[in-house]
């Protein structure tokens, strides 16, 4: 079986889970923990080292509650072992993710940006690993990312590495295997190993393994080779230090001899296919080992027996397979079980039976295909060459450009309509005997519609394709930029460059990062109006507050202060988080962008019956009368640059109030120039 299915082996991967907090824990200052917390923090940990999670969770509850103040780390903590629980212990992924939001908004009340950053990028991480486990692949890949953008500077090593283990995770699910071997390899580097640390050493040649299936994957068998010899090397080498692990060793020696054994086939190789393909059934056919990987070497080892068509070991070989289903059910090595069969049959010419199997192997393919589609829903699209970049953009500035000549052609022929429709009603009253006029005027009439059809047709084909090129052009631009401003905040660390070269260095920075936020708007406006719109019950007073703290920091850059007026109490509205989200840290930040220096920021919600209505104001350059109008507008000609500078793209009110409207809410604002703006927002209770 391809290791890389899961995230690791029994009691290794409970282990495993427990490195952002061992490793973090380092990086914060114990005194925030409170005394009569320390204690109770390492017995849990030890419990669960141990593989008795239903002690460590009653020891945490029994002793959580004696305390008369925890400090906010105490909770954090508290709430993360609850996740740990629920999502790795239960399996119950959506408990986990309201956990995971707890440690949100204990994380938010930070005390100093050094922990703010350390808790925030645990809570992406465990959200990241929910939305994983439910197969949300977007939704993992975006908090595992946000994570390690936020704690790279603050965390150590081990906890990067499991943010970039998961990343490269989610590009091999996807299929993006050369993006998988770049994630793999910055994770082994980053994984710390001692002789003491079983989970570290497992995960290390769990990742050295998973590097070889990437590599088989691009067609690489040499470099793949390559790796699963290392593989095995580091895992006999550290035999002895593991005596007490020998099976879990041997499970992992038996999952790579499997993989090595594809490339040996792929390089006709066969004899040393097969003894290696019965090394690795042997070990996983044991009790209490891993029945579906042996399950799955066996069928690599009947494509063998076909290859050389050896029919009777195949024969006996399916024969066994089918009476392990019975007791071990595997729809991945049923469904080519089932092609085997047929192809058997076929060699045997029993053409009957092997319909039956080639049905057999289509429904359970279909089965798998079904719950897998969801791997390939957000793809990352391939890179493109800066020629083919300047063409597209070239094609839809054109594009543009005709688009505008229809809009002006449409204008004209409605006018022209107007006109001819009063000519005949006016010459129809004036004289009968201008039938025949009139006769040729309906004539110019029809005419004229239907050169206004086409061309409000080739108008809706353009403008779909226009949003076509718009999604292409962001999707390929997105990738490399996000790259070059990575790069660009490492070099900035680096101490060799001059002053001068910082500053160009910080200046190629703040230009990817204006042009990813252009491409994120330029995104969001083309989906928002095809995206699904997925709504659930949100608490909107913790929303809201979410939503101030995460901006906090960054209206501290300008030394502005945001005060948040919440609801006394609860209140749940049935919208969509993530979408609500937006629109608020848009206002936000748009009021935070056009205040000055040690300017203050307003949030209010009040409870309004049926509605809420919230309200942003800042005390900053308001909106000039001539351009109020148009701020709504996509693409909008109203945009200024913020009293730092800050660039504005004219997409961000536009999709707000495409967000509002589509939960059928309103949005609107009051403006003085000079003086000040407030933004409202209604929406429905219910």
């Amino acid at each position: 079986m391809q290791r890389i299915l899961s995230f690791g082996y029994g009691r290794v991967c409970l282990l495993a889970l427990f490195i952002l907090a061992g490793c973090t824990k380092p990086e914060v200052n114990q005194a925030e923990y409170s005394e009569e917390f320390k204690p109770i923090f390492e017995t849990v940990t030890k419990l669960y080292d141990q593989n008795r999670p239903a002690e460590a969770i009653r020891h945490l509850d029994s002793g959580f509650h004696k305390i008369a103040n925890p400090t906010i780390n105490d909770y954090f903590r508290y709430y993360s072992f609850n996740y740990v629980d629920a999502k790795k212990i239960k399996h119950d992924y959506f408990k986990g993710l309201l956990y995971a939001d707890t440690m949100f908004m204990y994380a938010k009340k930070s005390v100093n940006e050094k922990q703010y950053a350390a808790n925030f990028s645990e809570a992406n991480y465990a959200k990241g690993d929910a939305f994983f486990a439910l197969k949300k692949y977007t939704e993992a890949y975006q908090y595992y990312y946000q994570g390690y953008l936020l704690g790279k500077n603050y965390l150590n090593k081990a906890a990067l590495a499991d943010f970039t283990y998961r990343m490269g995770m989610i590009m091999y699910k996807q299929g993006h295997f050369k993006h998988a071997v770049k994630y793999f390899k910055e994770s082994y580097g980053q994984t710390p190993f001692n002789k003491t640390d079983f989970a570290a050493f497992y995960r290390r040649q769990e990742i050295l393994d998973n590097i070889g299936l990437s590599y088989k994957k691009l067609g690489k068998d040499d470099s793949a080779m390559v790796y699963f010899d290392k593989t095995l090397a580091y895992i006999d080498s550290n035999t002895a230090a593991y005596k007490n692990r020998d099976n879990v060793l041997q499970m992992a020696r038996g999952v790579v001899y499997g993989n090595k054994a594809e490339v040996l086939m792929n390089r006709r190789q066969y004899t040393a296919a097969e003894k290696m393909l019965k090394k690795s059934i042997a070990i996983n056919l044991q009790k209490g080992n891993d029945y579906s990987d042996a399950q799955l070497s066996e069928i690599k080892l009947g494509r063998l027996y076909l290859t050389r068509n050896e029919l009777a070991p195949l024969k006996d070989l399916l024969d066994l397979m089918a009476i392990q289903f019975d007791t071990v059910k595997n729809e991945i090595a049923e469904a080519d079980w089932a092609a085997l069969q047929a192809e058997y049959h076929i060699k045997n010419k029993e053409f009957e039976k092997a319909v039956e199997y080639l049905q057999l192997h289509n429904l359970r393919k279909d089965s798998i295909n079904t719950r897998l589609s969801s791997l390939k829903e957000t793809d990352v699209t391939q890179q493109v060459t800066n020629y083919e970049n300047q063409r597209k953009i070239d094609t839809l500035r054109n594009n543009n450009q005709l688009q505008k000549i229809y809009l002006v052609l449409a204008l004209v022929c409605a006018i022209l309509l107007t006109l001819i429709i009063f000519l005949i009603q006016r010459n129809w009253k004036r004289s009968r005997k201008e039938v025949l006029t009139v006769n040729k005027l309906n004539k110019q009439i029809n005419e004229q519609n239907t050169v206004l059809e086409n061309a409000l047709t080739e108008l809706n084909l353009s403008s779909r394709e226009k949003d076509r090129i718009l999604r292409t052009v962001a999707h390929d631009l997105r990738n490399p930029l996000g790259g070059i401003a990575s790069l660009s905040s490492v070099m900035m660390d680096d101490e060799d460059y001059t002053a001068d070269q910082k500053e160009l260095i910080n200046l190629i920075k703040e230009t990817s990062n204006n042009s990813l936020e252009l491409i994120n708007e330029i995104l969001e406006a083309t989906n928002s109006g095809t995206a699904k719109f997925v709504t659930e019950p949100v608490e909107i007073n913790s929303l809201l507050s979410n939503s101030v703290e995460l901006l906090r920091f960054k209206a501290a850059e300008k030394n502005q202060n945001i005060q948040l007026e919440l609801l006394d109490h609860t209140k749940e509205l049935n919208i969509s988080r993530e979408k609500i989200w937006r629109v608020i840290s848009n206002l936000i930040s748009n009021a935070s962008k056009f205040s000055p220096f040690g300017g203050t920021i307003n949030v209010k919600i009040t409870d309004e019956g049926d509605e809420v209505k919230i309200a942003v104001n800042d005390h900053g350059i308001g909106i000039p009368d001539n351009i109020k109008n148009e701020v709504f507008n996509m693409f909008t000609d109203a945009k200024r640059p913020g009293t730092a500078g800050e660039k504005s793209f004219g997409l961000g009110l536009s999709i707000c109030k495409q967000i509002i409207e589509r939960h059928k809410g309103k949005i609107w604002f009051e403006s003085i120039a000079g003086t000040g703006t407030t933004f409202y927002i209604k929406l429905n209770a219910a």
